[in-house]
Parts: structure tokens; sequence; C-alpha cells
């Protein structure tokens, strides 16, 4: 069997991975240790991030013709990749909060929501919360002056009944 033959389906499994994907980070994870990696694998895998380290190639194949296409410059030396579909800060921001123990794991760019950042562009990303926390902040921006003005008429009616 030819090496192309045998390359083919893992430039295919990334390319999977970018459709529909809605961030990419790419990271040099030399230098963690067995157990550093281990949980930063389980980090990632409860928030829905596929990580996986691929051949530098495989990725430049699979990202050719994609918004993804613009890590390239980034693929040099050991590289993890770490791809999310739901959340497109998660990737972001777990291998940044797992950085700061791991001093070993070096983030080197992504591409959230379409577009390309660095790595300092990918430590800001990392700062802002997910989704879900941000609709619950937004919640409860909304439901709060509705309760204070509840908690007023409230009061006005006990103290019209004393």
């Amino acid at each position: 069997m030819a090496k192309v033959e045998l390359k083919q389906p893992i430039v295919a499994e990334i390319s999977e991975l970018f459709n529909d994907a809605k961030s990419a980070v790419i990271v040099d994870y030399r230098g963690l240790t067995v157990e550093q990696d281990t949980a930063l694998r389980k980090k990632l895998r409860e928030a829905g991030v596929v990580y996986k380290v691929y051949k530098n190639t495989m990725i430049r194949f699979a990202a050719k013709g994609t918004e993804f296409e613009a890590l390239e410059p980034h693929l040099e030396g050991p590289t993890a990749l770490a791809v999310s579909k739901e959340d497109a800060t998660a990737p972001a921001r777990i291998l940044a909060e797992f950085a700061k123990t791991a001093d070993k794991l070096e983030l080197k760019a992504g591409v959230v929501e379409g577009t390309y950042y660095d790595e300092k562009g990918i430590q800001v990303i990392a700062t802002i919360p997910s989704r879900e926390i941000l609709l619950g902040k937004l919640l409860g921006s909304i439901q709060s002056p509705i309760t204070n003005f509840a908690r007023v008429l409230n009061q006005i009616a006990e103290s019209k009944e004393a």
C-alpha cells in the first residue's frame, strides 16, 4: 500500500474535525508529563473539545482551502490540535488555564469563528466566559430591575397595611 493511501484517512479525519468547527487551537505540548497530558485531555473531553496530536503536514493538507489555513505558519515542531464544534472559546479557555499550571504547554495560534488569532489573541479569547455563563449574566441583569421593582411594590404594600 502506498504512503499516500495510508495518509488519506488521517487527512479526512482532520478535515471532518474542521468541518462545522467553531474554533481550533494548536499547541506545543513538548515537556508535558503523562499525568499532565491525561488531566488536560480529560478537561477538554468534558467540554466537548477534540484534542489530538497530528503530523503538521496532515493538518496542512486538511486545512488547505479552509479558514483554518491561517494556522499554517505555526505548524512547526510537535503540534496538538484542539477543536470544538459547540463552544467557540472552550479550547482557548481550557488550554490557557491549563498552561498556567503546566508551563511547558505553549499556545501557538488558533482560529475562532473564522478569525485567526496569534498566541496573544488566543490568550485574550481565553478570558471570554462560555456562552452559558454569558447568557446567565444577561438573564440576571434583565431580571434584576424587575426583582427590585417587585420588592419596592411589596414594601409599599406592607407599609400601607401597618
